[in-house]
């Protein structure tokens, strides 16, 4: 079999300009966004309690993901199925370390003493990396339901059951639903992931139902849907969807202007974290919302550009991993907002305030850098091409 090898020097400059472009956003919009809550935080002390703590993450996260740019992005595949093991720990151990110490909290970050991480997000990195690994090994044998799709079926279902006894209902769907897109691109039978499907929905419904609080929020969205009561205590529960419209809709198509939105003093909960579109939108009007959600399309678009160009099964996958991560939880936040589904946890990525995800965001997004400039093997003969690829 002959092989000729391309090597493309330069990565994706385009790509690089765009994440840098919607950090600066993010970080514009996160200072904006939390200044009343940090003056509320620190008794009045400073406005930039929220942007120094983002700006320090911000930095870790650049370095992390030059770091990725620069290393060959093969080597993560001996290492991918210690990254599955050691994220089953880490989530084990978050909900243990609260268990232990009497905490009712939700058990979602791990204190390792110098940091603390959403041992979530350190899963989702990991399971987009091992399935990607696992595809390019067994892609020959993935439309076998016992030898090929099951196996990672086990360990995502490990993975999803361990972030949901956290418990956190809405990042396991998430998660689960990004390694659904990549089984069914790299090959797995559609048959195969819809029976699976509608396995984990009926697991999955009633553990969701567990807490009243879910029941109660998804009560409160299919009342605004269609028009009936989600109860007597539907202003309470559904207050952050409300004042999220409202925000909405004092930005108007221009906008108040930066800084100048009203929501975020104290009205809106979480204006810095899963509500931060919102203050986008009332700040900078629907055009300034349309311009980050343009920012998210052209960054998949780059992903889904890289994929196609990647000659490597394990680069292709992991480029649609982290593509589709990215675009799901851009979409799921400005769904939220917007009132298309109900009220979740999910931070918009890059913008909202978190550094577990901030700083696994920008890894996954310079190992798609470095996949663009990566050497390529082309062969003279057919060979294995996902779904992406036609």
């Amino acid at each position: 079999m002959k092989h000729i090898d391309i090597i493309t020097k330069k990565y994706d400059q385009i790509l690089l300009v765009l994440i840098i472009l919607l950090c600066v956003v993010g970080t514009v919009m996160l200072y904006s966004a939390s200044s009343s809550l940090s003056l509320n935080e620190t008794s009045g002390v400073t406005d930039t309690f929220f942007l120094r703590s983002h700006l320090k993450r911000l930095i870790v996260g650049m370095v992390a993901m030059f770091f990725f740019i620069f290393m060959d992005y093969r080597k993560l595949k001996s290492v991918a199925p210690y990254l599955m093991i050691g994220s089953i720990i880490l989530l084990l151990a978050t909900k243990i370390t609260y268990m232990a110490k009497g905490i009712s909290f939700p058990a979602r970050w791990l204190d390792l003493g110098i940091l603390t991480v959403q041992t979530s997000d350190i899963a989702r990195f990991s399971l987009i990396v091992y399935l990607a690994y696992y595809i390019d090994k067994k892609r020959d044998k993935l439309k076998d339901f016992y030898e090929g799709f099951f196996p990672p079926i086990v360990l995502m279902a490990a993975i999803l059951g361990t972030i949901v006894i956290q418990p956190d209902f809405s990042t396991a769907a998430v998660i689960g639903f990004i390694g659904f897109a990549m089984l069914f691109i790299g090959g797995a039978r559609l048959p195969h992931i819809m029976a699976t499907s509608v396995v984990a929905v009926v697991v999955m419904i009633p553990v969701m139902l567990m807490r009243s609080y879910r029941m109660k929020r998804v009560l409160y969205w299919l009342g605004s849907v269609f028009g009936f009561s989600g109860g007597a205590d539907q202003d309470v529960v559904g207050y952050q969807a409300q004042q999220s419209l409202i925000s909405l809709g004092n930005g108007g198509f221009w906008g108040l202007g930066l800084g100048n939105s009203l929501e975020k003093n104290l009205f809106l909960p979480t204006p810095h974290t899963d509500f931060i579109f919102a203050i986008i939108g009332e700040e900078l009007g629907l055009l300034g919302a349309l311009f980050v959600i343009t920012l998210f399309l052209f960054i998949f678009q780059r992903g889904i550009k890289i994929a196609k160009e990647t000659t490597d099964p394990f680069g292709v996958m992991l480029t649609v991993g982290i593509s589709f991560s990215i675009i799901i939880y851009a979409f799921i936040n400005v769904a939220v907002v917007t009132g298309i589904f109900p009220v979740t946890g999910l931070p918009m990525p890059l913008i909202s305030h978190g550094g577990s995800s901030l700083v696994m965001n920008l890894a996954c997004l310079g190992i798609l850098l470095n996949i663009s400039q990566a050497k390529r093997s082309v062969s003279h003969s057919e060979g294995w091409r996902p779904i992406l690829n036609g």
